[in-house]
């Protein structure tokens, strides 16, 4: 595992549903966390919370998450932010509860920190107001799950620092956040202005007969939500104007937006019996499973997704991959003189057949990002693969010795067998959490020119590096499973 040398602390400032994700969100990426929350449920709240983030976000990387932080409860506000370099504030939304509480962390925290609110609506400003240091308060408002989704909205007044706003915005960064910097205070920010203008639209609807929450909710997530996902409104909207582009789209359809579609200036009076209307259709549509439940489909659904759009890097899936290369900081380096470890990460639940373990085909990419670490190590990267060379696999053999299963930790060592001319021999060998063996993999691959689609030798710093790991592996003692066949017993 990754291990977390610098003791970077979060203080985060009531832990409810949003406090319990930046949380999970800190400790996760090797931050020792503080808590402070008066309701004495707290810690179990927030146990609920670590749960399903445990579960979900390490699945999205093809790399371990650092080692985790250490989590404390503290009695005081005092307490948790003292020598905190971040401070997390995720009280009620009433402005006097929230001047009371920053207040307190001001007369406790460094000058230095970052004191960040998750507030959905209350301008930086207005979170200034009688502060000590109004500079050091910002908006930072997330998105739940704040361990997943990776959107922060960043809004500061000209009290603070733009350099003090991009230091925010690194330290989110560092633990796979996207920060949005919005240049100008507005109520409510971006995105909830967006969400408010949909969920006014839905209250319509219901009020007046013409959906169901679970028909409103299927025209989002089977229609625009699925576009919504990797473009966005305005990009979504430039491709329905065809090659004409926006300009089109908005000559076309723009008259509508005079037409008298929708009563977004207005929203219906939320009476007892229209309150008690949509709470019926929504235990209807989803009260079969519990919140817990419906949680981790939650987050099952978004880690799928997510890790979709990693492939072309679209929205969030660039994110990631910018996250999962830095924590490749602490990839194995070239050490000839032992075996490195080419795989550090979790098995994500997607990985997992109807037997409760890891599926072969999985085991089978497991070996392959393994394959690929090593072409990294020995200089046969993606730069190098753009030049127009690469190896391509001719043979593989693997061999299963135990289970698998979902949210362990597995590692990869990778030997060099053979390093001859166009061939590179490995054999690697998987490793569960306590160390035993769970699967061995022998695979020969060929080096190709892509031009020609032909065998060649390696460029020639490739074919050094290569031969460096041949010589010091030959040195060591043959794998009893190099060379077995399929069916071939032990002894």
């Amino acid at each position: 595992m990754a291990i977390n040398t610098t003791p970077f602390k979060a203080a985060i400032i009531g832990g409810g549903v949003i406090g319990g994700g930046w949380v999970a969100r800190f400790l996760l990426n090797g931050w020792d966390v503080a808590v402070y929350d008066p309701d004495p449920e707290a810690e179990r709240k927030i146990a609920t919370v670590l749960a399903n983030a445990r579960r979900s976000l390490p699945a999205l990387y093809d790399t371990a998450l650092p080692d985790e932080g250490k989590l404390v409860f503290c009695t005081s506000v005092a307490e948790a932010v003292t020598n905190a370099h971040w401070i997390q504030e995720s009280a009620p939304e009433q402005l006097a509860i929230k001047h009371t509480i920053l207040a307190e962390i001001q007369r406790h925290a460094d000058n230095e920190a970052v004191i960040g609110s998750s507030t959905s609506g209350f301008k930086p400003s207005e979170l200034q107001e009688g502060a000590a240091r109004p500079g050091q308060i910002v908006v930072a408002h997330p998105f739940n799950p704040v361990y997943l989704l990776p959107l922060i909205e960043i809004v500061a007044s000209n009290q603070s620092n733009p350099a003090f706003v991009e230091g925010c915005c690194a330290i989110l960064r560092d633990v796979g956040l996207k920060p949005l910097v919005i240049g100008k205070e507005i109520d409510a920010h971006i995105a909830d202005r967006l969400l408010e203008a949909v969920w006014r639209e839905g209250l319509w609807l219901v009020n007046d007969g013409i959906a169901t929450t679970e028909e409103i909710d299927d025209a989002i997530r089977f229609g625009f939500g699925l576009r919504w996902a990797q473009m966005g409104l305005f990009e979504t909207y430039r491709i329905a104007g065809g090659e004409a582009g926006m300009g089109h789209f908005i000559a076309q359809f723009g008259p509508a937006l005079k037409w008298p579609w929708t009563k977004l200036m207005n929203v219906p009076e939320l009476t007892p019996e229209l309150i008690a209307k949509i709470a019926a259709q929504s235990d209807a549509q989803s009260g079969a499973l519990s919140i817990r439940e419906l949680e981790r489909l939650r987050d099952d659904n978004l880690v799928g997704m997510m890790r979709a759009l990693k492939k072309s890097g679209s929205g969030a899936g660039g994110t990631l991959n910018d996250h999962e290369k830095a924590l490749s900081r602490n990839a194995p380096t070239a050490d000839t003189h032992a075996l490195p470890q080419t795989v550090c990460r979790q098995v994500p639940q997607s990985w997992i057949d109807y037997n409760g373990h890891m599926n072969e085909a999985h085991y089978l990419e497991a070996f392959a990002q393994a394959s690929d670490a090593f072409m990294a190590l020995i200089g046969a990267d993606d730069a190098y693969i753009a030049s127009g060379k690469s190896f391509f696999t001719a043979e593989t053999h693997l061999r299963h010795l135990a289970e698998a299963k979902a949210g362990d930790t597995i590692t990869i060592t990778t030997r060099v067998l053979l390093a001859q001319g166009k061939k590179m021999h490995l054999f690697h060998t998987l490793y569960g959490k306590d160390g035993s063996i769970l699967a061995t993999c022998e695979t020969l691959l060929i080096h190709v020119d892509l031009t020609t689609r032909r065998a060649c030798n390696p460029d020639a710093e490739v074919t050094r590096h290569l031969q460096e790991f041949g010589d010091a592996h030959a040195k060591l003692a043959k794998p009893d499973d190099a060379g077995r066949h399929v069916g071939q017993k032990n002894g």
